[in-house]
């Protein structure tokens, strides 16, 4: 299976050329990056510090296209509806770790996923994912009775916020417990803001230095607290699983999928 990385001259680009080389059944033809960018025609692997591969970072998707089956995706919501119209016009498969999407962008990405196999997820990470599963049994259990807190820290260069494994981790609680996240979800607590309601959720944002990524959800109730967290030593988890996915995907039918249909945890 042929695969092409975006952004493949970035921190994240060059552990996803690791992770494919690595990987069984996987090949890299295509590396490509943004217009002007000033590692254009270099070699993608001698960027990526893998040594060379003979794959040459391309300024224009379509060509690089033409000889990959897959395109992992890890930009920003605009970047990635633009890579996916490419894929679908070229009946392409796509695995994205972009986050930050409005539910109208993530609309436009479910239609071009009615022609191509997509799979969309805030975070690639196996544990992540673990911990999906965790936090649907504990509000079930838990119930309404206990206050729940989401943190996330990460990194000074991330540029949403809350994360996108923050939010789906608030969102998880929420359909478990029979509320509308974009309702409930507390973003900002400042002066006499009142008590705290049961219904909310709170989302707490820490940026800072070069965390890669932790997020703790916290089940408050009276004389006791449990603590569901998750904290990335590196970013290879992140492209390890991006990798498990197109392995995946490849004899999927057109739809919209995400780790859990990947890891069978649904």
């Amino acid at each position: 299976m042929n695969v092409a990385i975006v952004g493949a001259a970035g921190r994240m680009g060059g552990r996803l050329i690791h992770a494919v080389l690595e990987a069984e059944g996987l090949k890299l033809t295509g590396a490509v990056e943004r217009p002007g960018h000033p590692q254009i025609g270099m070699d993608a692997g001698l960027v990526a510090g893998a040594g060379e591969l003979g794959v040459k970072i391309n300024d224009n998707l379509a060509v690089v296209m033409a000889d990959a089956d897959v395109l992992i995706d890890f930009t920003f919501p605009d970047v990635t509806l633009q890579n996916l119209a490419v894929c679908a016009e070229l009946g392409k498969l796509v695995v994205s770790g972009s986050t930050g999407f409005t539910p109208e962008q993530r609309a436009a990405v479910a239609k071009f996923a009615e022609k191509i196999p997509v799979v969309l997820a805030p975070n690639m990470s196996v544990g992540v994912n673990a911990c999906f599963k965790l936090l649907k049994e504990a509000a079930r259990i838990l119930g309404d009775e206990f206050d729940v807190e989401v943190v996330e820290l990460h990194h000074n260069k991330k540029k949403d916020a809350p994360s996108g494994t923050a939010v789906r981790m608030g969102e998880v609680v929420a359909e478990t417990l029979g509320r509308d996240y974009h309702q409930v979800a507390n973003y900002h607590r400042e002066g006499m803001c009142g008590e705290r309601s049961k219904q909310e959720i709170g989302m707490q944002t820490v940026r800072g230095g070069d965390i890669v990524g932790e997020h703790t959800v916290y089940f408050i109730g009276m004389g006791e607290r449990i603590e569901i967290s998750h904290r990335a030593m590196s970013r290879d988890m992140f492209a390890r699983g991006a990798v498990r996915a197109c392995q995946w995907l490849q004899d999927k039918s057109p739809g919209l999928y995400d780790m859990q249909d990947v890891l069978e945890l649904k």
